[in-house]
């Protein structure tokens, strides 16, 4: 795939661009601010984007404006964001859209070579990938608890792996069940929690999140 990096860090940057040449992608640019993001977004709009929330000049949410505005523009772009920490209000405001291909990982996750890739071939294919950890809290915090209380510990689990945007199948093999199991797991989630009417499988996903993170 076609990618464009946004990352401060000097180290981590050039990390990344070596990691995704190798693995047989093509890195457009590598930049170190927003603006520059931009710009280079709109020379030669890639696949997906890979940014820092947080860049220079204030190192408080440049990338993550960056991402949003880059959505909105360029809704065809890919845009994978990355965070030092969980930070609920970040991960909420990347799923007020409609759009899909988005996805939210802490740089942690990063260096876990294949959890990385894998999340970021989701995104390229218009899927959902969220931290597990950022799922996680966004679980616990969620104003529903009433409604998520309805739900069995499988289902909880199930509704675990379909926020980070995995696909029936790989949630089969997660958990080590069947994908039947799962389609029926997934079917009492969404009536459990009174979602109806998503259209297309990473929707659905986006819509959960949208729930968990109100």
């Amino acid at each position: 795939m076609r990618l464009i990096l946004a990352e401060d860090s000097t180290l981590l940057r050039e990390g990344l661009v070596r990691l995704l040449t190798e693995e047989g992608h093509e890195v457009l640019a590598a930049v170190g601010n927003a603006e520059l993001l931009l710009k280079a977004v709109a020379d030669d709009p890639p696949d997906v984007v890979v940014a820092d929330v947080r860049m220079p000049p204030t190192h408080t949410d440049e990338g993550l404006r960056a991402a949003l505005e880059i959505r909105e523009r360029w809704p065809q772009v890919g845009v994978l964001v990355l965070s030092q920490y969980v930070e609920k209000r970040y991960a909420t405001e990347l799923l007020t859209g409609e759009t899909e291909g988005v996805g939210y990982l802490l740089k942690d996750r990063v260096v876990q070579i294949d959890e990385f890739l894998d999340a970021l071939e989701r995104v390229a294919a218009g899927r959902a990938a969220f931290d597990p950890e950022v799922v996680r809290q966004l679980l616990g915090r969620t104003t529903h608890s009433d409604l998520l209380a309805r739900l069995t510990g499988r289902e909880r689990d199930v509704l675990g792996e379909m926020a980070q945007g995995h696909t029936n199948a790989a949630i089969a093999r997660r958990l080590h069940i069947s994908q039947s199991a799962v389609e029926k797991h997934t079917n009492a989630i969404f009536d459990k929690l009174e979602l109806t009417g998503g259209e297309g499988y990473s929707r659905r996903v986006l819509a959960v999140l949208r729930y968990l993170g109100s």
